[in-house]
C-alpha cells in the first residue's frame, strides 16, 4: 500500500504533482506551474506545490496528490488549478469531479488509501516514488535515505553485509531470480587488485518501467544500493548502465550523483 507522507506538518498542505515520464507527456509540468501561480495569487503561505516521480497509475494522469489528507486528483488540467486552490485550499471543499472513480460502481473515491489499485500493493523498492521530489537529496534523507549506507560503513564488514543480504533471501529482478548475496559473494572472493560495481539499469523488454520508474522517482536509492554493493564486493569504482531512451532518468541520476558527492 502507498504510505502517507509523514514529512508534512498538520498545518501545512503539500500538493505533489506527478512528473514521471507518463504524466510529463500529458502536461503535468503545466499543471504544477498553474497550481504554483494560483496558490501565489491566493496568498496561501502554508500550501507548497512540488513534484514527484511516477505514482504508478499513469492512465489516471496527470495526477496531483494533496498531503496530509491523501486527496487523489486525476486527469488534472492546467485550467483546473484555480478551482482546486479556491475550492479545496481556500474553502476546504475538495473538487469531487477530479476524484478517481471506481470502474465498477462509478463511485468517486477521494483518497488513494481507498483505491483498490493501491490497497493491494506493498511497495518496497518504489516506497518513495510519488512521495518525494527526486531532485532533492533532503527529501530522500528525510525518508531515512542513506541510513543503511551509514550503518554498513560504520558497523559492518563486507562479509557481514553479504551474509545479511544472503539471509534476507533477496534475489535478482530478472528472469533467473539469482541470489543477490551469492552474486556479491562470488565477486568478493574473486582475487584481483581492481573491481568494478556495475548497476544494470537497462530494460530490454518492451514497455518495461521497473528500473526506469525507480531512477526517475527515487534515484538516490539506486546510488545508495550501488554504494553498499560496491563496499561489499571491494569495488572503489562503479557504473550505472542506463539506456539513452530514458532521458529523464539520466537527468535525475546525474543530479542525484552530484548531490550525493
Amino acid at each position: 500500500m502507498i504510505q502517507a507522507n509523514n514529512n508534512v506538518s498538520p498545518k501545512q498542505i503539500k500538493v505533489l504533482v506527478c512528473q514521471g515520464t507518463g504524466c510529463t507527456s500529458s502536461k503535468s509540468e503545466q499543471v504544477r506551474l498553474a497550481l504554483e501561480e494560483d496558490v501565489k495569487k491566493a496568498g496561501l503561505k502554508d500550501v507548497i506545490v512540488d513534484y514527484t516521480g511516477c505514482h504508478g497509475f499513469c492512465q489516471q494522469g496527470p495526477i496531483a496528490v494533496v498531503e496530509p489528507e491523501g486527496i487523489f486528483y486525476t486527469h488534472v488540467k492546467p485550467e483546473d488549478a484555480a478551482e482546486i486552490v479556491n475550492s479545496h485550499f481556500v474553502n476546504g471543499k475538495p473538487v469531487e469531479r477530479l476524484f478517481y472513480r471506481d470502474p465498477v460502481t462509478n463511485e468517486p473515491i477521494s483518497s488513494y488509501h481507498n483505491i483498490k489499485f493501491y490497497m493491494m500493493q506493498q511497495r518496497l523498492i518504489l516506497r518513495n516514488c510519488g512521495h518525494i521530489n527526486p531532485e532533492k537529496i533532503d527529501d530522500y534523507i528525510a525518508a531515512d535515505g542513506y541510513k543503511a549506507l551509514e550503518k554498513v560503513l560504520k558497523t559492518m564488514t563486507p562479509k557481514q553485509v553479504i551474509d545479511e543480504v544472503k539471509k534476507s533471501g533477496l534475489r535478482g529482478r530478472g528472469g533467473a531470480g539469482f541470489s543477490t548475496g551469492q552474486k556479491w559473494e562470488l565477486c568478493y572472493i574473486e582475487p584481483g587488485p581492481k573491481k568494478y560495481m556495475i548497476c544494470n539499469a537497462d530494460e530490454g523488454d518492451p514497455g518495461a518501467f521497473m528500473d526506469r520508474s525507480t531512477m526517475e522517482g527515487d534515484p538516490h536509492t539506486v546510488i545508495e544500493g550501488t554504494m553498499i554493493a560496491a563496499y561489499a564486493i571491494g569495488a572503489d569504482e562503479g557504473y550505472i548502465y542506463c539506456r539513452a531512451e530514458y532521458p529523464l532518468a539520466i537527468k535525475r541520476l546525474l543530479i542525484a550523483i552530484k548531490q550525493a558527492e
